[in-house]
């Protein structure tokens, strides 16, 4: 469903750290958009990120702000507890959204979000900015295509440095510059507003980008998940079983010293395989003739291509380019536009976290989704 007129009536929920990174100056410089307000629970959080993008129409209930104010979409990155009442909430009023990662912490709750936006024709973007690169895009399309047929196994691993903020400590005084207009606190140290940790904070990830890539379902998961010293989750591990019969596992750390980490994606199939590196920005596609096409991307190139209204914005970048989200956003209100990263592929993935966390609390018991619908 898209807006008539030529300007997209926009809002942000929660003004925390990624909000202001990557929502709100991407909103507010886009010439196709207007930022007409934001939201925020926390007086203090909401006080500082208007004073910063110079934000005048600010409001400390969402409900009373989508209630008020003519909106055509909003932006939702608050605690991942809460995502769920808000994003419902704001479907309820005919909104299309960029709601960020994880879409969920229940499968019942993605499943009953995706039905509300199907039936009312409204999208759901899950922030997931990885789905928008050119590698993703190209591997997708080949997949799709039949040419490396059957998939047979997937090999996904995400290793990251996040353990600071399992800790509580976001670095922010450690860091000079590291957070633009305000820090994440302690809110991934918290069992409680988070929900978990390197599973919903990383693992969404890695995990929405395979079900992207492939289109696969997951069956059934078996999950084994260490905490190391803090409340939340920091390494875990999961063997997946996909609708076609394929198996994946999923593994992942928080804790990674001395680098920055890899996010390597392996799909094998019966007639080729596909390697993607996206800390490195690389990619490759293998064929049965022993041809391989090389889809690495050229950041120089995307990052020319950013539209000069928001490239000096915080979130945006080639790498990893957190403002195309709501740059989808509002193409959907204005024009139609298609949705790149469709709340499907964000079900999919909180039904494999759903059953991962189940599994662990069931000392490693297998899982089937089906389970997950009472």
């Amino acid at each position: 469903m898209s807006n008539k007129t030529s300007v997209a009536r926009t809002a942000a929920i929660g003004t925390g750290w990624w909000s202001t990174v990557a929502h709100i100056p991407t909103l507010q410089k886009h010439p196709q958009a207007e930022l007409v307000s934001i939201a925020d629970v926390r007086p203090d959080v909401l006080e500082t990120a208007a004073k910063y993008y110079n934000i005048t129409n600010t409001y400390t209930d969402f409900l009373d702000m989508i209630s008020t104010e003519h909106l055509d979409g909003v932006t939702i990155a608050v605690w991942h507890a809460a995502h769920y009442e808000v994003a419902k909430a704001c479907l309820e009023k005919g909104l299309h959204m960029v709601l960020e990662k994880p879409m969920v912490l229940q499968a019942t709750h993605a499943k009953e979000l995706v039905e509300i936006a199907t039936q009312n024709n409204l999208e759901i973007i899950m922030s997931y900015p990885w789905n928008f690169m050119p590698q993703t895009v190209r591997a997708r399309e080949v997949i799709r295509s039949g040419v490396l047929g059957e998939i047979h196994y997937i090999s996904n691993t995400f290793a990251s440095e996040p353990l600071y903020l399992y800790r509580g400590d976001d670095r922010g005084d450690e860091v000079p510059g590291m957070y633009p207009v305000i820090g994440p606190g302690d809110v991934y140290s918290d069992p409680v507003r988070s929900g978990g940790g390197q599973g919903h904070l990383q693992v969404t990830h890695s995990a929405a980008l395979m079900f992207f890539l492939t289109d696969l379902k997951p069956i059934s998961v078996i999950a084994a998940m260490d905490n190391l010293d803090v409340k939340v989750d920091v390494v875990n591990s999961m063997i997946v079983k996909m609708d076609n019969g394929s198996l994946a596992t999923v593994g992942s750390t928080g804790g990674v010293v001395g680098g920055d980490g890899k996010l390597d994606i392996q799909i094998y199939c019966e007639n080729g395989f596909i390697d993607l590196d996206y800390i490195a920005s690389t990619g490759t596609i293998h064929y049965k003739d022993r041809d391989v096409e090389d889809i690495s991307p050229d950041l120089d190139e995307l990052n020319r291509n950013i539209a000069p209204e928001i490239a000096d914005s915080p979130g945006a970048g080639a790498a990893y380019p957190a403002h195309l989200p709501a740059v989808n956003l509002i193409e959907i209100i204005n024009n139609g536009a298609k949705n790149r990263s469709p709340g499907e592929y964000g079900w999919r993935t909180v039904e494999m976290l759903d059953a991962a966390y189940r599994s662990v609390a069931n000392q490693g018991q297998e899982i089937s989704i089906s389970s997950l619908y009472p």
